[in-house]
């Protein structure tokens, strides 16, 4: 086994579920979403022969991710007016009573409809900051200082507790 594919196992061992979890927020579409899996796999194989060390593997794999995914956006945004395909949304939760188990999906699915209208960069921030990483990781993979990261995700934080408080109070109605 050569270096290239001694650290591709390393990365999906790293990142192999984060992926997951990536793709789900910028593909609803389960059939489109395991092919963008698998072509963020492929491009991440063949990036790793450029690795250098510079960064740490983790930021190498969300950044080959991301950058595959923004360009997915971009191509899917050309073939069609709408960003995704909401009626294909669907949720992974785990066994819980069947009333607490729909309201989780659905406000699974409310959060993720507002994430899905974002901005493709505000998208990736967030849904790295949503993977628990830091302001400094996401401003070392998205290019952006770390006070713009932090600016922004709290920006966008209020964006989004806004709008659902706005679809709580219009429900009620």
């Amino acid at each position: 086994m050569d270096k290239n594919d001694e650290l591709y196992k390393e990365a999906s061992a790293l990142c192999g579920a984060a992926l997951g979890r990536l793709v789900r927020g910028y593909e609803t579409n389960p059939e489109a979403r395991r092919d963008l899996l698998q072509e963020i796999h492929i491009e991440l194989w063949r990036s790793l022969r450029l690795y250098d060390g510079r960064c740490s593997l983790q930021t190498w794999v969300y950044r080959v991710a991301h950058n595959v995914a923004a360009s997915h956006i971009v191509r899917s945004r050309r073939a069609s007016e709408r960003l995704v395909d909401l009626d294909a949304l669907e949720t992974e939760l785990g066994f819980v009573d069947g009333e607490v188990q729909a309201n989780q999906r659905l406000s699974v699915s409310r959060l993720l409809d507002r994430i899905y209208r974002l901005k493709p960069l505000d998208r990736q921030i967030i849904l790295l900051y949503l993977e628990g990483e830091q302001a400094a990781s996401i401003a070392e993979i998205t290019g952006l200082s770390a006070a713009n990261v932090a600016t922004k995700i709290h920006r966008i934080k209020k964006l989004l507790n806004r709008q659902s408080a706005e679809g709580t109070n219009h429900a009620r109605r």
